[in-house]
Formats: structure tokens, sequence, C-alpha cells
């Protein structure tokens, strides 16, 4: 059985593939312990921490990601996986687990940057004015 998921966070779109296996987690056709920086790795592994080791043994996943930086790829391979492995396993107890650590696991966060707007260097400040 396959399970198709996906992830975002701000510009950051990760998809992934969960199908039965033997423990391999791979992000661009990388394994996942070669993930850099190290906060980002332990940040997509997350979903596996509140899950438990043995968990990770049964299930293969494969991960693409495109968009935003380092950290929001992070957040959102981090909710693909765990999106993945609760559809997959049909377990409600995970998801539960998941939603009370931590919601933004299995929902996306929708947040957005405010678009600039004329008068101003940025989305709310404003140009200085002299009087003098």
């Amino acid at each position: 059985m396959v399970t198709n998921t996906s992830g975002k966070k701000k510009t950051a779109i990760a998809r992934a593939t969960v199908r039965d296996g033997e423990g391999r987690v791979r992000v661009d056709a990388r394994p996942a312990e070669l993930v850099e920086p190290e906060l980002a790795r332990l940040k997509m592994l997350e979903p596996f921490r509140i899950a438990g080791d043995d968990l990770r043994d049964q299930v293969d996943i494969e991960v693409q990601v495109e968009g935003g930086g380092v950290s929001g790829q992070a957040d959102a391979v981090r909710t693909a996986i765990a999106r993945g492995l609760v559809q997959h396993l049909g377990d409600a107890e995970l998801r539960d687990a998941y939603m009370e650590f931590d919601r933004s696991l299995l929902v996306n966060d929708v947040r957005q940057p405010e678009p600039k707007k004329w008068g101003g260097p940025g989305a709310r400040a404003r140009y200085q004015k002299s009087y003098r």
C-alpha cells in the first residue's frame, strides 16, 4: 500500500510517499541522516521520536521538497511525514499523540508574509519624513 501526503510552511512544499518497508527515510533522494544543518534534520525526524523507532522500521518514506528556506522546508517535511504515517497506519492514537505534542505536525501553517506596499521599504514600515 502506498500513501501520498503533503506539507506546507511559508513557500516550502513537501510531498511524501509512504510505503511498507524497512525504515528508509529519504529527503530529495538523500538519506535523512545526511541532511544539514543538524537542527533541520532533528525537526524533520521529530514524528519518529514521538511515534517510536519500532514504527519507523515498518515503513519507507520518500520526500520531495521545494521552495522556501532551510527552516521552512524542515517544517514542511515534518508535516508531510507525520501526515503520511497517520494516514498509512490509520492509527487514531498516533494522530492524537501528534495533536497533543504539536498541532502543526498534522495541520499546515497558513501564515504568509504580508505584501510590501507603497510609501515605505516594507509591508508596515514607512519612509521617514523631515520637516527641516
